[in-house]
């Protein structure tokens, strides 16, 4: 049976079906969906506000991500930019514009990876916005946090050690192989794997050399979900005591340029202690891609990228340290360059 399309379903009985799956209540809002503005009743000394657009054919495409994931990833993208700040997410605001003739099950899809997300988080929708476009999609998420003590990319101090909160170069080594799957996968369901298989196969064929026969879902698997499902890291895991912190959004290089930049520094990183994932490199060995390449330019890891004094506990990577003017890389063998900008920029 084909799904009706929400211009046959209409705004308000959209609104009204997306009121009725997050109706539930929560002590500090007072006012939520369904009113001209929500009514928070604040619990703590400041007040965090972040917001990001996904708009279809620069953020995304839906030839490689289905609405769950979709709406999963816009979440985690908001949250994340909370966490970087040092904060906890609470409330979401979100707007949502479709093409009239969108089936209704993809924005019931998209709501979905939105509440799963929102759960993971402890997060509540409490108001936003649905409108028409004449062509694509466009998404945006307006995400309220709360901090007891805020960290800002302009705290660190020469000295200061950098660190990484995980593996980079995964979510765009993952991009890779969706393109060169040229479909959607399901991460949930227990025939992903075989659905799969045969692609992995001729993707290990492509290249000659060992790494060809290593590769399997197993491998493929975390790369793609870090593409297309992130999950923000807390902070709290990892470390309290930051001098200054940014989410990994458009790559490595160019997230480090921007702390910096705002803490008026320079840096040294070591191209050895960049954390790779073993799934990264046997991947990028059969699509020909270099994986530190990935790792200090590919965005969307969602990973943190933080500094800290000498001497403090962290559970996390060290991949060098806050210097007073120079930015360099140093390779395996000792030799330094400039560190470049690399990463993802707009209008470029």
């Amino acid at each position: 049976m084909t799904s009706p399309t929400i211009s046959q379903i209409g705004e308000i009985s959209l609104i009204d079906d997306i009121r009725k799956q997050f109706s539930q209540k929560f002590r500090d809002v007072t006012v939520g969906i369904g009113d001209d503005a929500a009514v928070i009743k604040p619990r703590e000394k400041y007040l965090l506000v972040t917001t990001d657009m996904m708009v279809e054919g620069v953020h995304f495409d839906l030839r490689f991500i289905t609405a769950y994931q979709l709406g999963f990833k816009l979440i985690s993208v908001n949250v994340s930019d909370i966490y970087a700040m040092g904060g906890t997410p609470h409330h979401v605001l979100l707007n949502i514009a479709l093409h009239k003739n969108t089936p209704a099950e993809f924005i019931h899809m998209l709501m979905n990876g939105v509440k799963d997300a929102m759960t993971l988080y402890h997060a509540v929708l409490v108001g936003g916005d649905l409108s028409s476009t004449q062509d694509g999609i466009s998404l945006s998420a307006t995400l309220i946090g709360y901090a007891g003590k805020y960290i800002l990319r302009s705290g660190a101090h020469v000295g200061d050690r950098i660190y990484v909160t995980g593996s980079l170069g995964d979510s765009a080594c993952g991009l890779h192989v969706l393109k060169k799957m040229k479909r959607t996968v399901s991460l949930n369901k227990k025939n992903a794997r075989g659905n799969t298989h045969s692609f992995c196969e001729k993707l290990g064929a492509m290249h000659g050399g060992p790494a060809r026969s290593g590769l399997s879902w197993k491998i493929v698997e975390p790369l793609v979900r870090r593409h297309l499902m992130p999950e923000a890291r807390n902070p709290q895991k990892f470390i309290r005591d930051a001098t200054a912190m940014i989410d990994i959004s458009d790559g490595l290089l160019i997230d480090l340029t921007r702390l910096c930049n705002e803490s008026r520094t320079g840096a040294k990183i070591y191209e050895e202690k960049i954390p790779v994932s073993i799934e990264m490199k046997k991947a990028a060995a059969c699509l020909g891609t270099d994986p530190l390449a990935l790792a200090m330019t590919g965005g969307e890891d969602y990973e943190l990228l933080f500094t800290a004094k000498q001497g403090k506990r962290v559970r996390a990577t060290c991949i060098g340290e806050i210097t007073e003017s120079q930015r360099v890389i140093v390779n395996a063998s000792g030799k330094e360059r400039p560190l470049s900008v690399g990463g993802y920029r707009h209008f470029q």
